[in-house]
Order: C-alpha cells, then structure tokens, then sequence
C-alpha cells in the first residue's frame, strides 16, 4: 500500500515510535528512524525495519535543535526522494507540582513535544505539497484532551499538538496533505515503566501491582494500548480511506476519555 512511500518517523528508536515504523514498513514505506539509544539499540531498530524488506536510515536529530530537525527533513529526501509521511512522536516527560517545576524541564518538554513538531512540519510540507501526496500524523495522548495534576508541561503541550494539528488540516484541506493526530492511553514504554518503578517503590507494591493500579486509575478497561494498536491506525491514516481523515484527534484509550 505504501512502497514508494516514504516516512520520517521521530523517537522511534523503541515504544510507540518504532512500533508505527514496523507498521508503516510492512506496508512498503522507507524509513528514517530518528531517536535516542546506544549502538546496539540503533542497530536492533534498524534491523528490526530492514527484516521488513525495506530501505531504513537513522538520522540523529536532537529535537530541540531546530537546525538540526531541518537537516533531519533535509536528509531524508536526500536519501529517499521525498519525505511523504512525518510522524510526529517524540516526546519526553517530567511529572511535579507547578510551584517545584524546574524551569529547564518545563522548557524541554515544551520543545520536544510540540516546538519540534512545528520545525518537522515546516520543513516537511513543501515537499509534501509539491507531490500532491502526504501525511502528517501527530502523536498527542489522551492528555491532549483532559488533563491530570503534577503534568503541566506535558499536557500543555499535548493539548498544544492537538490544536497545532488541526490548524495544519485547515491550511491543507485543498491539498493532497492530511494532517491528524492520534491521542493514546497508557501505552507500556519505557516512559511509563518509570511511572509504574516509582509508584511500586512509594506503595510497596509488585511490577504487577503498580501496573494495574496506574492504568485503572484512568482507563476503564485496566487495559494498556499497544504500539502495534496505534500502528494500525496510522496505517489506516495513510491509507487512501485516510483522505478524507482531516484534523481529527483519534482517541485509542480505552474509554478514558469518555468518562
């Protein structure tokens, strides 16, 4: 469905991110892996989407460089003759009282969670708009929707991708171009296997324990999504249904959200 496709795809090194390039592989999509990781972490993603039969590169963009997102966007029309889907997924997370937020963190997770999107998009759309073909998939959470104490930066900036992202449909509504976004649950990365490690050592709890008790907090399913679940979708977003797909906020949460 998607050879001669290519796709950029942000933190996806491991997670939801790496999930969504072994979707989008399997579909015929190039792709560029972005992220962080050692050698043999880089290595295992890159094989991971080559066993897959398709082109695959690593690019090493630190996302709160904006010169250096332009070199990502840059590089992968080089290598690949396009850029035709961004997937927008990078992201990290500090969780604390707004009066003790450090000042730094605050600012970090605001460029990487959303200023990097705006940088990707920027430079990525031209090249979209000049083949009439693209596919602009942003990576937000349910806390793009609602919100929850002690995650202020996290969630203005989830909210802040939301609204970037129908901003975006708008201007390209009489374009080739889609732009959505997909607002996840608890999904088990490593982000929030650190939440779960935190939480197990305040309560005294197992592995086991703190897991459900983290995801029953919010999800009425006690159930985490999974990066192959947000694959499929994105799958589904580039698909030709997936035209007519514009701004919209998908929730995959387990009916958080509808509460």
């Amino acid at each position: 469905m998607l050879k001669a496709r290519s796709a950029i795809v942000t933190g996806s090194t491991s997670g939801i991110g790496l999930g969504i390039a072994k979707a989008l592989a399997a579909q015929g999509a190039s792709i560029m892996l972005n992220g962080l990781g050692d050698a043999q972490q880089l290595a295992a993603a890159k094989k991971a989407i080559a066993d897959l039969g398709v082109a695959v590169d690593y690019h090493g963009a630190d996302m709160t460089k904006p010169r250096e997102i332009e070199d990502l966007v840059a590089a992968t029309a080089k290598r690949f003759g396009s850029v035709d889907i961004l997937v927008n997924n990078a992201g990290i997370q500090h969780v604390a009282p707004i009066e003790k937020f450090p000042d730094e963190r605050w600012d970090a997770v605001i460029a990487i969670n959303l200023t990097s999107s705006f940088h990707t998009i920027k430079h990525a759309l031209p090249l979209m708009k000049a083949r009439r073909w693209g596919r602009i998939i942003n990576i937000a959470s349910a806390h793009g929707l609602v919100a929850s104490a002690e995650k202020s930066a996290y969630v203005a900036a989830k909210h802040g991708i939301v609204g970037l992202t129908k901003s975006v449909a708008l201007e390209t509504a009489n374009t080739g171009v889609t732009c959505n976004a997909i607002c996840p649950g608890w999904v088990l990365t490593a982000l929030v296997q650190k939440q779960i490690d935190a939480r197990a050592a305040a309560a005294g709890q197992t592995d086991a324990q703190a897991k459900i008790a983290l995801v029953s907090e919010k999800q009425p399913d006690h159930e985490f999504t999974t990066p192959e679940d947000l694959g499929a979708l994105a799958v589904f977003l580039c698909s030709e249904a997936g035209r007519v797909v514009r701004g919209a906020s998908y929730v995959m949460d387990g009916g958080w959200t509808a509460q």
